[in-house]
């Protein structure tokens, strides 16, 4: 398995087990290697209840699998179904939304600090095909990544993650082993059902492309991964210097001069970047259309319309990002934060995690990110600030109104309404794009960390 050097002695690993000849031969191999890597085992199943008594069959194979070889089972369950209405999703989306739901809180409640999936290199290829006759830069190229950290900084170490082991492995590779060894796995039907895209690229266009034009084709395309991985790593990093020098994120502004100034391919990132930060993805022509604003030509326009209510204008040598669909003056939003847990609040478009830091890992983080947990005197809620609340960020003289705080910020128009803090009670100790409150400072054996990540945020296309 080329990925496993990614595990470490005393790693908790939980292999993703669906039932099928991936995921089971991923058991197996790594039941061989246990005691080489020095790795503790478990089993995970999601049981999507999608083909109802096939689905629990499913989960009884893998329950039996998992106690025949004496290995802890984490099993949940979920209607994928349902879920997949209310968010407006095809099936597949939904099913991997809510499954890697379930591992992320397996990852973050520290029950696991590995996940391994079955993804191959055939997965690989297929997703960057389907990415690629999608419309897809270097991000969606790049595929299935062998590593998916956990989307907090709850560790220092990156330990948190879920990991491919076999990316670099051929399914046709896997059924004779498992065969080799008597052990038996589960067919799942739907995976032949042409009406789902990927079922087209796997059992018609990829074995023609290999009978037609590229017998590796599907080797060509995990390479393509593989070098598009390596290109965005380094376009991220240089993302990541430049944007704090023209972005202000309180106010959604973002310089021109400083970002005309740059090579185009860095513009482009840097406007995605920015957007991103206010919850909004943007496609090649809506990046081009917020380029086309700082054009020096005679009819340049001045503003441009983009997705999701989103405005962008040009005012004063800066583009101003704001949200344009009416928000009413009485939408007010309130989400329970366990602690440690997350929760997504979809009018803010993100999600927002609080993690507890123990005391030996608190020096990896910067102390004004960190709030003392025996001072937060009830549960925490997610909400919009309210009229009267006040807030007292480190470094400041003293305690002001929100609305003062956003409006010496120039967060203003309906993104203002909807500005996320998050609460204890009354008493209001976190609130987006400021310090936490010097009196909250963490001095006791647990901290928490409050983070939010946007719902879009960019992960990779694995299954």
């Amino acid at each position: 398995m080329r990925h496993h050097k990614q595990l470490r002695a005393g790693d908790r690993v939980g292999v993703a087990v669906s039932g099928g000849a991936d995921s089971v031969a991923l058991l197996r191999l790594l039941l061989e290697l246990r005691k080489q890597l020095g790795v503790v085992l478990s089993v995970v199943h999601f049981n999507h209840k999608l083909r109802g008594a096939e689905s629990d069959e499913d989960e009884r194979f893998v329950a039996q699998l998992a106690l025949r070889h004496k290995l802890e089972l984490h099993c949940e369950s979920g209607d994928v179904a349902t879920y997949a209405k209310e968010k407006h999703l095809s099936l597949e989306t939904a099913a991997r939304e809510m499954r890697y739901q379930y591992f992320w809180r397996l990852l973050l409640e520290s029950r696991l600090n590995r996940i391994a999936t079955g993804h191959t290199l055939d997965d690989q290829a297929e997703t960057v095909l389907l990415k690629l006759v999608r419309g897809a830069g270097g991000r969606g190229l790049a595929g299935v990544y062998p590593r998916l950290s956990v989307p907090t900084s709850q560790f220092s170490d990156s330990s948190a993650s879920i990991i491919r082991p076999l990316l670099g492995i051929r399914r046709k590779e896997l059924e004779p082993y498992l065969l080799g060894l008597g052990q038996s796995w589960r067919e799942d039907r739907s995976n032949r059902d042409l009406r789902h895209m990927r079922n087209r690229v796997r059992h018609g266009i990829l074995p023609r492309l290999e009978r037609y034009l590229n017998p590796a084709v599907r080797e060509t395309l995990a390479e393509t991964a593989e070098l598009a991985r390596t290109e965005e790593e380094y376009w991220h990093r240089e993302v990541a210097c430049v944007l704090p020098l023209l972005w202000e994120a309180p106010g959604a502004l973002l310089s021109l001069p400083i970002l005309l100034d740059l090579p185009l391919a860095l513009q482009r990132r840097v406007v995605r970047a920015a957007s991103e930060s206010l919850g909004l993805r943007l496609d090649f022509q809506h990046v081009e259309k917020v380029l086309a604003l700082g054009s020096d030509r005679g009819q340049a326009p001045k503003s441009a319309v983009l997705p999701n209510g989103w405005v962008v204008s040009r005012k004063k040598g800066r583009l101003q990002f704001e949200l344009e669909r009416s928000v009413p003056e009485s939408l007010d939003y309130e989400h329970p934060l366990p602690v440690p847990g997350s929760v997504e609040v979809p009018e803010t478009g993100s999600c927002f995690e609080a993690v507890l830091v123990p005391g030996n890992a608190a020096e990896g983080y910067n102390p004004e990110d960190l709030l003392d947990r025996s001072l937060l005197t009830s549960e925490l809620k997610v909400r919009n600030w309210r009229a009267g609340d006040r807030f007292w960020p480190a470094h400041t003289k003293a305690p002001k109104k929100i609305k003062e705080l956003l409006l010496e910020s120039k967060v203003v128009g309906p993104l203002r309404k909807l500005w996320p803090v998050v609460v204890t009670g009354t008493d209001v100790v976190w609130v987006r794009g400021f310090p936490a409150p010097a009196r909250l400072r963490s001095r006791s054996s647990h901290a928490v960390l409050i983070r939010e990540v946007q719902l879009n945020e960019p992960v990779d296309s694995g299954e």
